[in-house]
């Protein structure tokens, strides 16, 4: 085990960051291609339809609606250096952003191949390929895809402050972000109540320590907490014996 890079708690093995962080990465990737979308049917789509006419016709009876053009910026082509320390002023589109991480990540990859003299060599991929196209869904997709590798990079670090960056300044312009659902039975690993599903993420997760569970296997925990809540409330010597066993030896609890 290996502490994260971003907080105190610990990593998994070969990772350099918690379940906490890499999950919010994974929901990140999610959260993105919906928060496109909005911004498209928010900012761009309304002024960009032209107004049907009085007697049917298609021509604009008003002046479009200026669009931000800070958003045209986001939805845009650009480029975008993943490198550290390199200049940004925040201002970089969204594919610009994560098609630069997605090769910076290949370029890490090695790539398995024989060369014409049928010796195996091994060298750093020279591109990513995102079978969905490269677009915000597909590179998404494709980073998705290849966390698990990133995760065992220093570089994740970087990885996880860009997209956040991102997912901020998406926020701020759709004012949306996925609500959180606390869960009932506490954290089987933390055993604090900080269980909860959030939009748009398959596992429930907890806030605290970033422990995961499958929607299957956090209902299986529900249903032994509460057989377990259950059995103590049924018996009649489960506070009784609690106050007891905090009791020094040789006194009788009923003259305390």
């Amino acid at each position: 085990m290996s502490t994260c890079t971003i907080c105190p708690r610990t990593a998994p093995d070969h990772e350099h960051l918690c379940r906490l962080h890499s999950g919010e990465l994974r929901g990140w990737l999610t959260e993105i291609p919906a928060q496109a979308r909005l911004l498209q049917a928010e900012f761009i789509e309304p002024g960009g339809r032209p107004s049907q006419g009085r007697f049917g016709g298609t021509g604009r009876a008003d002046a479009p609606v200026p669009v931000d053009l800070r958003v045209l910026n986001l939805l845009g082509a650009g480029r975008y250096d993943p490198a550290p320390g390199t200049d940004d002023d925040g201002t970089a589109p969204i594919t610009a952003i994560l098609g630069a991480w997605a090769g910076h990540i290949a370029y890490h990859y090695p790539a398995a191949a024989r060369d014409p003299y049928g010796t195996a060599r091994t060298q750093p991929c020279e591109q990513a390929w995102p079978t969905r196209g490269e677009t915000i869904t597909g590179w998404c997709t494709w980073l998705t895809a290849y966390l698990p590798f990133a995760l065992t990079l220093p570089l994740v670090a970087e990885l996880h402050r860009a997209l956040g960056d991102l997912v901020r300044r998406l926020r701020n312009f759709t004012h949306t972000e996925p609500r959180q659902h606390p869960r009932a039975a506490p954290c089987p690993v933390c055993d604090l109540c900080t269980l909860v599903r959030t939009d748009g993420r398959w596992h429930i997760h907890c806030l605290d320590c970033g422990h995961q569970m499958t929607p299957d296997d956090y209902d299986q925990h529900a249903t032994r907490y509460l057989a377990g809540r259950q059995a103590d409330a049924s018996d009649p010597r489960g506070d009784v014996s609690m106050i007891t066993d905090r009791i020094p030896d040789g006194h009788d609890p009923a003259f305390l």
